[in-house]
């Protein structure tokens, strides 16, 4: 992998320890691989178990938050291992983060899993409602801990521009679609009413908009076909942790290809409007789903929106490169 951020005239950890996840952090590291675990054994637990809960598998959804956390883990352990300021402060949220957040959120998962009932907004049994507050607290932790992560990760030597714009901008969308989860906790128009009319609710909030959650659904993801579906957004926000790295490494590597890629000042350009494009993206799939339609069945105004949304990012994305060539004809001439 490309090098995020080194110390001038120090070499990665990596070639100095031996080992593609030297100097990686530990507990993140190990807590990456016991979810790629866990989410083979929730892949076991899907043809070995009928039991199902609102039409799905009970092991479908920790198979997906295993494999979720795995990801989440190992992309902050990789870029823990490419810094060299803050390294103890780095280390302890990222530590926490492990024991406080993606533990006890995963727990609590595989533990309804197991009992075969819901894990999200079941409020039925005092035991049910202990589990989702701890979901809950688990959540709203993991995103003060990723801003954290992400503002330190920040604060560092700039060696590679392009990751170190990538990183933080990769952490900060990636924190809107942890955020799209907050709007699944509201009580649904139909709950409220209930609510307000004095009665108790087994189940508040929702996934789904203009549906029950447990209709039609998406073979593996389970997102909703007939209705929207919030987690749609949640899922595509929270992988700009992954996808806007994996852009600047893209890029990188095309250079080899392409000259006008070569220039430092263009990656950077394009990783901005990807991260724009990715934000876009993600904000247009909220609007989708609050509007009651599912990700099979976009209406008219949500093409409109996403044609849009493809014209700017290839307009930025022509003007970017326009300017490289320029750039690069003014240099040689």
């Amino acid at each position: 992998m490309v090098a995020l951020l080194e110390e001038r005239g120090q070499a990665p950890a990596r070639t100095r320890r031996g080992g593609i996840t030297a100097g990686w952090h530990g507990p993140l590291t190990h807590c990456a691989a016991v979810m790629a675990v866990l989410a083979l054994a929730g892949g076991v637990g899907l043809l070995v178990d009928p039991r199902t809960v609102l039409g799905e598998s009970v092991w479908l959804k920790p198979m997906k938050f295993a494999l979720s956390f795995s990801l989440y883990a190992g992309t902050l352990a990789w870029m823990m291992s490419r810094v060299r300021r803050l390294r103890r402060s780095l280390w302890w949220l990222g530590t926490v983060t492990v024991a406080g957040f993606v533990v006890p959120e995963f727990s609590a998962i595989a533990f309804q899993a197991a009992r075969g009932v819901r894990s999200h907004f079941n409020l039925s049994t005092t035991l049910d409602g202990t589990v989702y507050m701890v979901m809950g607290g688990a959540a709203y932790l993991g995103w003060l801990l990723t801003l954290a992560m992400g503002v330190l990760l920040t604060f560092q030597r700039r060696v590679d521009r392009v990751m170190a714009w990538a990183v933080p901008l990769g952490v900060a969308v990636s924190l809107a679609g942890m955020s799209v989860g907050y709007l699944m906790t509201a009580p649904t128009p139909d709950q409220a009413r209930a609510m307000a009319g004095g009665l108790h609710l087994v189940t508040v909030g929702a996934h789904s908009v203009g549906g029950p959650d447990g209709g039609a659904g998406m073979p593996l993801t389970g997102w909703a076909t007939g209705a929207g579906d919030l987690r749609v957004a949640h899922f595509v926000g929270l992988h700009a942790l992954q996808a806007l790295p994996l852009l600047a490494i893209g890029l990188r590597l095309l250079a080899r290809r392409f000259s006008v890629l070569a220039q430092t000042a263009v990656r950077v350009r394009l990783v901005v409007v990807g991260a724009c494009g990715y934000a876009g993206l993600t904000g247009l799939l909220v609007w989708q789903a609050r509007r009651g339609l599912p990700l099979v069945a976009p209406d008219a105004a949500t093409w409109g929106a996403a044609a849009a949304l493809a014209a700017l990012l290839a307009m930025a994305a022509a003007a970017v490169l326009a300017a490289g060539r320029r750039a690069g004809r003014d240099t040689t001439s």
